[in-house]
């Protein structure tokens, strides 16, 4: 017999009581409801479509807002920590790691873009994307003198840090400054 680790798209939507757990379970205590996983208490997960729909469906959160709910969108490009990484309608379960850099969200010919310092991204496999961000801002929000001002403060603070915790607050302060100053630029 061979085993192999079910896919997402091979579980079903629905919670499945073990029969062979309950089966076993009526024989040692007939009178006793047997007990239910976490997964029962779960809300199902949505059906995996049969065909690819027209539109992706984003929901982009931060800890202190809701950017974007349920919104249907046409791609979401998103700064993962292995690339620029595309999401379309129909694309592949992933997660993936957020660098500091701009997420773009097309919607026909708008394009709304975010600089988002970080977090984490789930797309998921019925056309559903999850995006968690730490800080995000709208890209035309963003000062530019303001971003010079800041890479210059941290890049000297870098220089003059003298333990390693100022060191590593300096490194990210100018890294997210790097990338916020190239978002600008280029």
């Amino acid at each position: 017999m061979t085993w192999r680790r079910p896919f997402a798209t091979d579980l079903q939507a629905e919670y499945v009581a073990d029969s062979n757990f309950t089966e076993a379970w009526k024989k040692v205590v007939p009178n006793v409801d047997p007990p239910k996983t976490p997964s029962a208490f779960m809300a199902p997960r949505p059906a995996t479509p049969s065909s690819i729909p027209s539109k992706l469906t984003v929901n982009f959160v931060l800890p202190y807002t809701s950017e974007l709910s349920g919104k249907e969108v046409d791609m979401v490009i998103i700064p993962a920590t292995t690339g620029q990484m595309g999401v379309l309608p129909g694309h592949v379960a992933t997660i993936a790691e957020l660098k500091p850099g701009i997420l773009s969200v097309h919607e026909g010919n708008d394009v709304n873009k975010y600089f988002v310092s970080g977090g984490f991204a789930f797309v998921h496999a019925n056309s559903f994307a999850d995006i968690i961000a730490i800080e995000a801002v709208p890209l035309d929000r963003i000062d530019p003198n303001l971003v010079q001002k800041g890479l210059t403060d941290f890049t000297q603070k870098l220089n003059t840090a003298s333990t390693d915790v100022e060191k590593a607050e300096a490194q990210i302060g100018v890294d997210v400054h790097s990338a916020l100053n190239a978002a600008l630029t280029g």
